[in-house]
């Protein structure tokens, strides 16, 4: 079964015509009111039995039609300074079943021992600048897609949540079932002002190595149609968290 993302429509009413994107294979889907009439069917070249001409307007594929762009990367000293620079909403999409930068802390040492997880002393100016930023009145909001079962990185990610939540993010979560329903991207991404998205990359091991920047306006309102969907239906980490634990 192709995994089809919906791009966008130039129809406010009955979402016709529309184009949608192969994410695999990069094929585009375009569907809209058939060309019927016979004398302009017979002036089309090249169709083949079986297939049908439809009505597309160019401002469709224009707007809506995947773009050629050379990808905009940027390093991970730069990716942070965005956490001080955006002026109302950080956004993010949690999609991954393990992250290896976790698994080097000493929290993630302490809930793979059993033990409670002290998050006291831990990532202190983070801490410090999350406060500070949510103080002036700006969002941290994520959603955090997770399996079912739960892998332990997120098991680990949901404790971790109570700290996120004590310095200010709204944390949510949002089982992958019901994610892949919403057909939400499998990317792992912040949207910063529902103006400029930045697309982790991470390497086999699981390890985060660049972030690309994404500014075209028709493919930042992929991600902010994203972010609409996974937040309208993901759930508060605390109600999560008692489902998961009712569920062992």
């Amino acid at each position: 079964m192709r995994r089809l993302r919906f791009n966008g429509t130039g129809s406010g009413v009955n979402g016709c015509p529309s184009v949608h994107e192969d994410l695999d294979s990069g094929e585009v889907i375009v569907h809209g009111p058939p060309l019927t009439d016979p004398a302009d069917v017979a002036q089309l070249q090249h169709l083949s039995p079986g297939e049908q001409a439809i009505i597309v307007p160019r401002e469709v594929l224009v707007d809506w039609g995947p773009k050629s762009r050379t990808p905009h990367i940027i390093d991970l000293d730069e990716f942070d300074q965005l956490f001080s620079v955006f002026k109302h909403t950080a956004w993010r999409l949690e999609t991954r079943r393990r992250y290896a930068s976790d698994e080097l802390t000493d929290t993630y040492a302490q809930f793979k021992r059993g033990e409670p997880v002290d998050w006291s002393g831990a990532d202190l100016e983070w801490c410090a600048d999350r406060r500070e930023q949510t103080a002036l009145g700006k969002r941290f909001e994520r959603v955090r897609i997770v399996d079912s079962p739960p892998t332990p990185g997120q098991l680990y990610l949901l404790e971790n949540a109570r700290r996120n939540a004590a310095v200010g993010e709204d944390m949510r979560n949002l089982w992958r079932s019901d994610a892949d329903d919403l057909r939400l991207p499998h990317e792992d991404f912040w949207l910063f002002d529902s103006r400029m998205a930045a697309l982790l990359n991470f390497d086999d091991a699981d390890n985060l190595i660049n972030v690309e920047l994404i500014t075209e306006p028709a493919a930042v309102l992929r991600y902010c149609q994203a972010r609409d969907a996974a937040w309208h239906h993901a759930v508060p980490y605390e109600t999560f968290a008692a489902e998961v634990a009712a569920a062992e």
